[in-house]
């Protein structure tokens, strides 16, 4: 199948907040929060965000240059195993566009500087998702000797809904206040149409916030994109939902199989822990098993009223 490249001028809410250049005072509170650093600076910040082209689908939300690191953030409305590949994607691409701009030579014999890559992805979805560390060897095949990859990409998730209290909400107050706006959209939307849903969030939204002037002052274009977002989300969820459920079937009765859709993949890692606890294997033994983290054994089983 050929690549497919077009172009889309959507932003997406997170980064129309945290990629601007007028806001880079709120991404540098971003990385001082992923950093333990307090620095007071943001036109030390470089961004440089891929965002001219979408390749197969897919887009970086925010990338940007900070002293000698190279932040990789990428918010995810629906949890996906597959960050650490697609963000091993955007750091190739980001190298190669860096390595062009400083004039370094990758042929040459004098070794190349590159800034340290930083990968997070913030996750907001419904799904019951604690904190974890994803890695591109979690995509390779069981039974695997992991250490013998010449190649490992570790993404951080981390959950920032409010009643996860992530201390990245403590110390990034705009980050607290984007988490807080989502979930009233949330909340709004049971009750009214996905655009009155997000009107009614800018309304109600406490006035000593940082962010509510510039989202009453980019209003049309805030609503456009949530409305996007949302569209985009219950359709991927509609498929996620098929796909889990077939992958949850064929993972039960054979243990291994690739699917091609994030949601089957998924499903088929929950069902080869169902059938393995089955079984009567230790949540840890099926941890070691499936390469998956103990937290997210024991989120599986729960899930499936089995814990």
């Amino acid at each position: 199948m050929s690549e497919s490249v077009h172009r889309d001028n959507k932003a997406r809410l997170f980064s129309f907040i945290f990629g601007r250049e007028e806001n880079k005072h709120w991404t540098l509170q971003l990385y001082n929060a992923a950093n333990g650093t307090d620095y007071s600076n943001p036109d030390e910040i470089e961004i440089n965000t891929i965002e001219e082209v979408i390749y197969m689908g897919m887009h970086n939300d925010l990338s940007f240059i900070m002293h000698s690191d190279l932040s990789l953030y990428e918010h995810q409305s629906s949890y996906n195993p597959n960050m650490p590949v697609r963000q091993l994607m955007y750091l190739a691409r980001l190298y190669d566009k860096y390595i062009k701009k400083t004039s370094q030579n990758i042929y040459g014999e004098k070794l190349m500087t590159l800034p340290l890559p930083k990968l997070i992805v913030f996750y907001n979805g419904k799904d019951d998702k604690s904190d974890r560390v994803l890695r591109l060897s979690d995509s390779f095949p069981e039974g695997c000797d992991i250490n013998e990859s010449d190649v490992e990409v570790t993404v951080h998730m981390v959950n920032i809904r409010p009643q996860y209290k992530s201390h990245y909400l403590e110390e990034c107050k705009p980050l607290a206040e984007y988490s807080w706006f989502i979930e009233e959209i949330r909340k709004n939307s049971e009750s009214m149409e996905p655009d009155k849903a997000v009107d009614k969030a800018i309304e109600d939204m406490p006035n000593n916030y940082e962010i509510k002037g510039f989202l009453t002052g980019h209003r049309a274009e805030v609503v456009d994109m949530c409305l996007t977002e949302y569209n985009e989300a219950e359709t991927m969820q509609m498929f996620k939902e098929e796909g889990r459920e077939e992958g949850i079937k064929e993972g039960r009765e054979e243990g291994r199989k690739e699917g091609r859709k994030e949601g089957r993949k998924e499903g088929k890692i929950e069902g080869k822990i169902l059938a393995r606890y089955e079984d009567g294997m230790t949540v840890e033994d099926i941890a070691v098993k499936t390469q998956q983290t103990v937290d997210f054994v024991n989120d599986t089983l729960k899930a499936n009223g089995l814990l």
